[in-house]
């Protein structure tokens, strides 16, 4: 990989060589044969440029639509130029070939590793196999990338972990292993083309299959399977447009609807919309209602009363994370992870490391959200 030694680092290698060793071969151009003084000089450069950071990161982001995916970026980008790597960071516009040729450019223009949040996971084969060609290694951001051996680690949060914590809540929130029901419950979750969506909804889903089982649960609208409750792009709008359609059918009568699994807070968002457009709150209240990113219209929301939890990962870990694996890679060594067993992305299985993501409401979100210093509270009045 190529290298560049950054003089506003040089400092700092200075500190990390005492921490870290590593070396790389030399090419040069001279015909001379180089002495010894030379070759320790050049071995002794290499291994400070190494120790300082240094290289070229492209970093491939989905869409600038959604909240989180501005703070992972920023984060992201903010992190690595820290630790002395130039960034190339990029936003797709969820438009598959703008991310395509986004991801062409950065290896075009000379990128050492690429960092990518995919559009869709099955999407990046072709221009994949040309970083793979070229010797890039990729770390998949968040999101796994499908059917690619070119995918060298994937950095995330524990995604069914955050769908069992979604279905937990809701759990304790209608008292389900004691209270008789039954309670009315609808589902919504992600992006089809999405692989993490399948892990949110299915670690919900192995929580509360067993009441729908029971029949404490009961799904008014028949729409339960994955394909049927998946919104494209997590649209809010199109998350909305589904609500309104299922208030109208199946609560107009004044059925009272007792709670929504929303997989994220773009969806989440729709539901409450069509909730407070086409729904008697003041005589049914809200229902429980659950989300993921804790991005600030929904903690407003959640602070109202019209939202009841959401999903916290704190980008800022994310991005730590990956930052010590790009550096443990361009170091030429191998990436921190903590599971090799879960995420097969149709190639084998790609070494992971997995954040824990935790939950916010209304009783701590402060702590979690403010005291953290991730929001101020001015940003959530």
């Amino acid at each position: 990989m190529k290298k560049k030694i950054l003089s506003a680092v040089l400092s700092v290698a200075l500190v990390a060589s005492l921490l870290v060793g590593c070396s790389k071969t030399t090419t040069t151009t001279d015909t001379a044969e180089p002495t010894e003084a030379t070759e320790e000089t050049a071995e002794a450069t290499e291994a400070t440029e190494a120790e300082a950071g240094g290289g070229k990161i492209g970093v491939a982001m989905p869409t600038k639509d959604l909240q989180r995916w501005n703070q992972d970026g920023s984060n992201m980008e903010a992190e690595l130029k820290a630790a002395g790597y130039e960034v190339d960071l990029q936003y797709a516009s969820n438009d598959i070939p703008t991310q395509v040729s986004q991801i062409e450019n950065m290896i075009s223009n000379g990128a050492d590793l690429l960092v990518i949040a995919s559009i869709d996971g099955d999407s990046l084969g072709t221009v994949l196999a040309q970083a793979k060609e070229a010797g890039i290694p990729v770390i998949a951001y968040d999101r796994l990338i499908m059917n690619s051996d070119a995918v060298t680690y994937y950095a995330t949060f524990d995604n069914y972990m955050v769908g069992t914590k979604q279905g937990e809540y809701i759990v304790e929130a209608l008292d389900l292993k004691n209270a008789a029901g039954p309670f009315n419950l609808e589902v919504i979750t992600g992006d089809p083309g999405d692989n993490n969506a399948k892990y949110f909804y299915n670690g919900a889903m192995d929580i509360l299959k067993p009441f729908v089982d029971e029949g404490k649960l009961v799904v008014k609208s028949g729409q339960v399977d994955f394909e049927t409750v998946a919104t494209a792009n997590w649209a809010t709008d199109a998350a909305q447009s589904r609500f309104d359609n299922i208030l109208a059918t199946y609560y107009a009568d004044g059925t009272k609807l007792d709670v929504v699994l929303a997989s994220n807070d773009s969806t989440a968002m729709g539901v409450a919309n069509a909730i407070e457009a086409n729904y008697d709150t003041d005589k049914n209240g809200w229902p429980v209602l659950t989300g993921q990113d804790c991005d600030v219209a929904n903690v407003k929301n959640m602070i109202a009363g019209k939202q009841s939890m959401s999903i916290f990962k704190d980008t800022r870990t994310l991005a730590t994370q990956v930052v010590s694996m790009v550096d443990a890679v361009m170091k030429g060594g191998e990436a921190p992870v903590n599971d090799t067993e879960s995420y097969d992305n149709g190639t084998g299985i790609i070494p992971s490391f997995l954040c824990e993501p935790v939950f916010a409401d209304v009783n701590n979100y402060k702590e979690l959200l403010i005291d953290s210093g991730y929001y101020t509270e001015d940003q959530l009045k």
